[in-house]
């Protein structure tokens, strides 16, 4: 018997240890435009907070704000703020969905390199994506077809830019969806005919932002709202957060949590 208590008891304090190690898990989920955001700011999280460990994902705001309303995250990323028919769904399960927000964001129209046009309006690129505008050459460009490129329906992305854009017309029937903003940039920088739409922290070299309606999207046109196609980031929880869940949600509102915002390329809110 000595033996085996010997034996079980360094194996019982290498679980106790463990244990203590990651004691707790943090889930988060949603928006794979404030996925970079939530990627960096639980990296930074963890160095300072060892015995917890954070897990993120990016499947979309309304399936980040779905998984939140059945319990399988703790936190969801959305990249506009819940839909009436999400409030009440929530309701229907007992769960208050609370929004933060914790960064700004300009959605930003996007081509190849090669396009020599600098300047947009918002009424062309509403008639470029319902369809009205078909060829480049109606904008001064090559006489070549436009390749409409949009996020798919479940984007938070693809809601705010019908609402700002489109203003309630359908994007083109033909139009390639996709689903995720890594895959419109990889999309765009293969394709010298196509055009489609960005949070402003995935803008790199591979494609060419447009302004619009002769303004640049920037951190200070964001802020004041000068750049037509501004929005607010969130992290929903269920109702007010406690415990890890405000702990994360305190970082991401401090100046620590803020300087990260703007490491990845978003608009702080502070």
């Amino acid at each position: 018997m000595k033996k085996i208590f010997s034996i079980l008891i360094p194996i019982l304090s290498m679980f106790a240890i463990m244990g203590i190690a990651y004691a707790e898990d943090l889930r988060i989920d949603g928006s794979t435009t404030v996925l970079p955001i939530a990627q960096k700011a639980a990296e930074v999280f963890m160095k300072k907070n060892p015995n917890i460990k954070v897990f993120v994902s990016g499947s979309g705001s309304g399936n980040g704000i779905k998984a939140l309303i059945d319990g399988t995250t703790n936190i969801a990323t959305s990249s506009r703020e819940a839909k009436d028919k999400e409030v009440a769904s929530a309701k229907e399960k007992k769960v208050n969905l609370a929004g933060h927000k914790v960064a700004l964001d300009g959605i930003v129209p996007v081509v190849h390199p090669s396009v020599k046009i600098n300047d947009i309006t918002v009424e062309q690129l509403r008639d470029i994506f319902n369809g009205k505008i078909k060829s480049w050459k109606e904008l001064g460009g090559p006489n070549r077809p436009i390749s409409v490129v949009s996020r798919d329906t479940s984007s938070g992305t693809y809601e705010v830019w019908e609402e700002k854009v489109l203003k309630g017309d359908r994007v083109r029937a033909d139009a390639l969806l996709v689903a995720s903003s890594g895959q419109t940039i990889q999309t765009i920088a293969q394709n010298k005919f196509a055009i489609s739409y960005v949070g402003i922290g995935y803008l790199d070299k591979s494609v060419k932002s447009l302004k619009v309606g002769g303004k640049s999207a920037s951190a200070d046109s964001v802020r004041d709202n000068s750049w037509p196609i501004a929005r607010p980031l969130f992290m929903y929880t269920k109702g007010k957060p406690s415990g890890t869940i405000a702990k994360f949600i305190d970082f991401m509102l401090s100046k620590e949590g803020q300087k990260v915002v703007n490491e990845v390329k978003y608009v702080s809110i502070k």
